[in-house]
C-alpha cells in the first residue's frame, strides 16, 4: 500500500514544497503525491504540469493526480494544508471525505491558531505544528516562482511520537526539502509568526517593501513597535521566547532580499482577499484578552480593514 500524501493549496508554499515531493516520488512504489486544486490552477497542472522557477533553475513536475473531487482523491494518509488562513474551514470541509481518523494533518499556515481551528473540525486526528521560511509566490496558474536560496521547514508536536515524525521528515529529506524536527515547536511557530505578522502589517499599511521598511527611520520605528507589541502578547500567553527575539527578528529581515514584500501586501495590491484577520487582527484580539496594549496593531488593523491604504 502506498502512502498517499495530499497537498491542499498549490500556492507559493504548497506549490513549491508539493512540487519537490511530486518530483521526488513520481515513479515511487511507496509514496503517492496528490495535488488538491481547482479552477485554472487545476486545469493548467493537468495539461502542462506544475512549473517551478528559481533564481537559477526551472522545472516542470506532474503529481500522481490533480483534482478537487473527493471521490477521485480517495482517503489520504497525510494531508499537507497550505491554503490561506481565511480558507482553513471551507477548504477542509470540501475534502472531508478524504480524511479519516488516521489521516495526519500537517498545516503550513502563516498564523498560530491553525492547529486549534483544525482540531475543532477533526478532534480525533493527529495534527502537527509547523512553519516554513521561504519567499515564493504564484506567478500565474500552475506556475510557482521562488526567490532566493533560503528555505527551511520546521515541524513538531507535543503529542505525536518522535518515530512518527521521523518517518514524515524522511519523506521530506528524500525530496531535498530542508526540514528540522523541533522539540519546542510552539516557540518556533511563534518566532515565525512574530516575523511574518509584523512584516505583513507594516508592509501592507505603509505600502512599502522590506527595503522601504528598513531604510526609512520612521517606518523602521513603526515596525519595531509592532515587534514589541506582538512579543508582549506572546509572553502574556505563556510562550517562551528568546530574550533577544526582537533583535533576532530584525536581523532575519535584514537578510531577506530588500525588494521583496509580504504575501499579504501582495494580496492587497492585487485586490485579493487578505489574511489581515489572522496576521494583524489576531494580535489585537489576544492583546485585549490578556490586557496587553497593542495601539499600533489596532491602528493598522483599522486602516487595513477600512481599505484606506
Amino acid at each position: 500500500m502506498k502512502t498517499r500524501i495530499g497537498v491542499l493549496g498549490i500556492g507559493g508554499v504548497g506549490g513549491y514544497f508539493g512540487g519537490l515531493l511530486a518530483q521526488a516520488y513520481i515513479n515511487s512504489d511507496t509514496i503517492e503525491i496528490i495535488f488538491i486544486a481547482r479552477g485554472a490552477t487545476k486545469n493548467s497542472i493537468a495539461q502542462n504540469g506544475l512549473k517551478i522557477t528559481t533564481d537559477t533553475t526551472e522545472s516542470i513536475v506532474f503529481p500522481a493526480l490533480v483534482s478537487n473531487n473527493p471521490a477521485e482523491i480517495g482517503t489520504l494518509d497525510v494531508l499537507i494544508c497550505a491554503t490561506k488562513t481565511y480558507d482553513i474551514e471551507n477548504s477542509l470541509a470540501s475534502i472531508k471525505e478524504c480524511i479519516n481518523s488516521e489521516t495526519i494533518i500537517f498545516p503550513l499556515y502563516n498564523g498560530v491558531d491553525a492547529t486549534e481551528r483544525i482540531k475543532t473540525l477533526f478532534p480525533k486526528n493527529t495534527i502537527l505544528q509547523a512553519c516554513v521560511y521561504i519567499v515564493s509566490m504564484i506567478e500565474s496558474p500552475g506556475v510557482i516562482k521562488k526567490i532566493g536560496a533560503y528555505e527551511k521547514l520546521f515541524l513538531g508536536s507535543s503529542t505525536v511520537p518522535i518515530s512518527k515524525l521521523e518517518v514524515l521528515q524522511s519523506i521530506f529529506t528524500h525530496a531535498k526539502i530542508e526540514s528540522y524536527l523541533v522539540e519546542n515547536i510552539e516557540e518556533t511557530v511563534w518566532e515565525k509568526f512574530i516575523f511574518i505578522s509584523a512584516l505583513a502589517s507594516a508592509t501592507s499599511y505603509l505600502n512599502e517593501n522590506i527595503g522601504g521598511i528598513l531604510n526609512n527611520p520612521s517606518n523602521k520605528e513603526l515596525y519595531i513597535s509592532l515587534l514589541n507589541e506582538i512579543s508582549n502578547v506572546a509572553l502574556a500567553k505563556g510562550v517562551k521566547l528568546p530574550n533577544d527575539i526582537i533583535t533576532q527578528t530584525i536581523t532575519k529581515l535584514e537578510k531577506t532580499p530588500h525588494n521583496n514584500t509580504s504575501s499579504m501586501h501582495r494580496d492587497f495590491l492585487a485586490g485579493n482577499i487578505t489574511e489581515v484577520k489572522s496576521l494583524t487582527g489576531y494580535v489585537v484580539v489576544e492583546g485585549f484578552k490578556y490586557g496587553i496594549p497593542t495601539p499600533n496593531y489596532q491602528l493598522i488593523l483599522n486602516e487595513l480593514t477600512n481599505n484606506k491604504k
